[in-house]
């Protein structure tokens, strides 16, 4: 059975105010052209299909389109939900569209209940686990505790249960949203963890011959059967290195997985340039750039004049303007900026009871408080989402 597994469309999100509809519609339009080109089985999309829980209505009307032309394709397409989705609005009227081949899956409690599809070697079957809040769905499912792993963990237990339960033989393909252990971030993924921690390992999927992931907005394969497709367009300049593709999988009769990468349109190349404002205005080495959005860091030591509306002379497509003056390694404010860099709201916050402590930090009843509070207010924004 031949997949073609893409996630992280997030219809409606602009690039530094560049507004992306356009760019996404020609992704469709890729998207819909691979599948008649390559002759794909199933289409699945692995969730945040909106960038938002209410998204405007133009990234309505684009979905609404390309529901329509997956289906006038004729070829199958499973789909779930992601942690920027509203579950409950983009399952509305999911029975319904299940007649014209696509397949919604918003609600956790059917993850054990798949899509069956047939090829020449038997039955294939589809679990969709849309992304699952742990605080929301612990307690459905019976976690062991409300963090990422205890609640896949026993999203799969239904899975496996389902799947002894069919003939022999039966292939097992599961789509997910979630941050899988060793895949590779960037700055355009919402944050999603739990208990200071994000990432699940792997072998919570065992058992599965296929993991078609999203989440992470790289293209990646954690093994030869768990891949993520990453986002088809870049949402900021971490991605400036990312080749930005679909996975085109075959999955043959014995479960064996052959995959390959399909390249997505490019609006516009990226780049991000670091050096002094006279030396990118002047160097020819960048000339390459000037049709590109640039991230620019300037890191003259003191700020030049109007240095935005210099550097849009020679590249028109700058969207991003960051300082990092040239200071002395012994500079507090350049020692400040490395202790922050890279370090999550956990770590800062117990930096920061350190600081306040004269260097000594939050015990573990106190760190364990800032977990919480950390928790909580993500679970907040969460639920405020799910209400709409």
């Amino acid at each position: 059975m031949r997949m073609l597994h893409t996630s992280d469309w997030h219809l409606g999100r602009s690039f530094h105010r560049v507004n992306l509809l356009d760019a996404q519609a020609a992704f469709l339009d890729h998207l819909v052209a691979t599948v008649r080109a390559h002759a794909v089985d199933v289409v699945l999309v692995s969730g945040d299909i909106y960038d938002r829980a209410v998204p405007p209505l133009p990234a309505v009307e684009l979905f609404d389109t390309a529901l329509h032309r997956l289906a006038d394709a004729g070829v199958p397409t499973v789909m779930i939900s992601g942690n920027h989705d509203s579950a409950r609005r983009l399952g509305v009227a999911a029975g319904l569209i299940e007649k014209a081949g696509i397949h919604l899956r918003t609600d956790p409690a059917g993850v054990g209940s798949p899509v069956l599809l047939a090829d020449a070697h038997g039955d294939v079957a589809f679990y969709g686990l849309p992304y699952l809040e742990p605080a929301l769905v612990r307690d459905r499912f019976g976690a062991a505790n409300a963090g990422h792993e205890a609640v896949l963990t026993a999203a799969m237990e239904r899975v496996r249960a389902d799947l002894a339960g069919r003939t022999p033989g039966t292939r097992c393909v599961v789509l997910a949203h979630a941050f899988v252990a060793g895949g590779e971030p960037s700055d355009s993924e919402r944050d999603i963890t739990v208990g200071g921690v994000a990432a699940v390992p792997a072998g919570v999927f065992d058992g599965a011959d296929y993991v078609a992931l999203g989440h992470l907005h790289g293209s990646q394969a954690l093994t030869g059967r768990i891949r993520y497709s990453g986002s088809p367009l870049a949402y900021s300049f971490s991605e400036a290195d990312h080749r930005k593709t679909m996975w085109l999988v075959d999955l043959d009769g014995d479960g064996t997985v052959r995959a390959e990468r399909v390249d997505c349109p490019v609006p516009r190349p990226l780049a991000r340039l670091r050096g002094r404002l006279d030396d990118l205005l002047g160097d020819p080495a960048f000339t390459r750039h000037e049709e590109s959005w640039i991230e620019a860091t300037l890191t003259d030591p003191v700020r030049p004049a109007e240095p935005m509306a210099r550097l849009a002379e020679r590249f028109p497509h700058v969207l991003s303007l960051l300082f990092a003056p040239e200071r002395a390694e012994d500079d507090h404010l350049a020692s400040y900026g490395q202790r922050l860099r890279d370090r999550d709201d956990q770590q800062i916050a117990e930096d920061f009871v350190a600081h306040v402590r004269g260097g000594t930090g939050p015990d573990d009843r106190e760190r364990a408080a800032l977990l919480r509070a950390f928790d909580d207010v993500r679970v907040d924004m969460a639920q405020r989402e799910v209400a709409g």
